[in-house]
């Protein structure tokens, strides 16, 4: 079979790579190399680094939808789409080229968080299960039938970043699984229910703005579905202090520190005082800092009793 796939991102590289060490044809579609870090280094994404590794043709486009990509992905042949977090919107031209259509790979449990940050979202919301969905892509947002799902537990303090390399090795599974599901002729499509869908937007870097005033495991659950970007943060003073990590506690404030407080020392540790408890905070950043667990940051800088906002 002549595939083409598209991803860019890592959580898309276990799908290609577990692809090409089938028999099948692939052609790699990825977004085009950006600039990253300080001194705007050209970098190519994770998915063109991989195909480039595995000998495979890489062809990228700023908009799959121009009249060179169509031409691309038509001059290559395909049977069928294998799509993992690529990245932009395919147009009824694109989806009309294969004629066994679309696979695409979604980081919910559809019709759960259908959109642009479903992982994300599911830490944030405090599940207790994630997982991954296997659906046809239609023009329409995460809407197709689903081919496939897959669950897997949710830590109490598992982080968005970890959870993400957990369900990029489980979505691989799940493809490939529904890939021989496809060629046996035994995929039986699912309606998503429309009125079990939830939605969830892109994540910008004010999403990690904390709001003291919410329970603490609210808190803590925005501080590990931000983590690694775009990080938690309240402020100090006029300074942005980011919350990395942090652990539900049974530790007590002191009489008096107003919710947002904090208390401890270099040996117990650094707490939060929220409004219904307290949380340790176990990884935070100063502005220009390194990122340390609590007690290193009261070694250097003692803001016990300071109260942010």
């Amino acid at each position: 079979m002549r595939i083409a796939f598209f991803g860019t991102p890592e959580f898309a590289v276990p799908t290609l790579r577990a692809l090409a060490a089938t028999d099948h044809t692939l052609a790699v579609f990825t977004q085009p190399d950006r600039p990253v870090g300080r001194k705007a280094i050209l970098t190519p994404p994770p998915v063109k680094a991989a195909a480039l590794e595995l000998g495979l043709p890489v062809y990228q486009f700023e908009k799959i939808r121009s009249r060179e990509g169509c031409d691309a992905i038509r001059a290559f042949g395909p049977d069928l789409y294998a799509v993992v977090a690529f990245g932009q919107l395919f147009s009824e031209e694109n989806l009309s080229i294969p004629p066994l259509g679309a696979i695409n790979v979604h980081g919910s449990l559809l019709p759960l968080y259908r959109g642009a940050s479903p992982m994300q979202q599911t830490v944030i919301d405090g599940q207790a299960v994630a997982g991954v969905s296997t659906m046809m892509l239609v023009k329409r947002m995460d809407a197709g039938d689903v081919l496939m799902r897959a669950e897997t537990p949710l830590g109490e303090n598992e982080t968005y970043g970890e959870l993400a390399e957990r369900l990029a090795v489980l979505g691989a599974e799940l493809f490939m699984q529904t890939l021989d599901a496809l060629e046996r002729g035994e995929l039986k499509p699912e309606p998503q229910e429309e009125d079990k869908a939830t939605y969830c937007k892109m994540l910008t870097r004010d999403s990690g703005r904390i709001d003291l005033a919410a329970p603490r495991k609210v808190i803590h659950d925005l501080i590990r579905g931000t983590n690694p970007w775009p990080g938690a943060y309240a402020l100090l003073g006029d300074e942005k202090l980011k919350l990395w990590r942090t652990l539900l506690s049974d530790a007590e404030a002191p009489e008096g520190l107003p919710v947002g407080g904090l208390f401890g020392d270099q040996k117990r540790g650094l707490f939060l005082r929220c409004l219904d408890g307290a949380l340790e905070i176990t990884e935070l950043q100063a502005p220009g800092g390194k990122k340390l667990d609590g007690k290193a940051f009261l070694r250097g800088r003692n803001i016990v009793g300071s109260v942010l906002a």
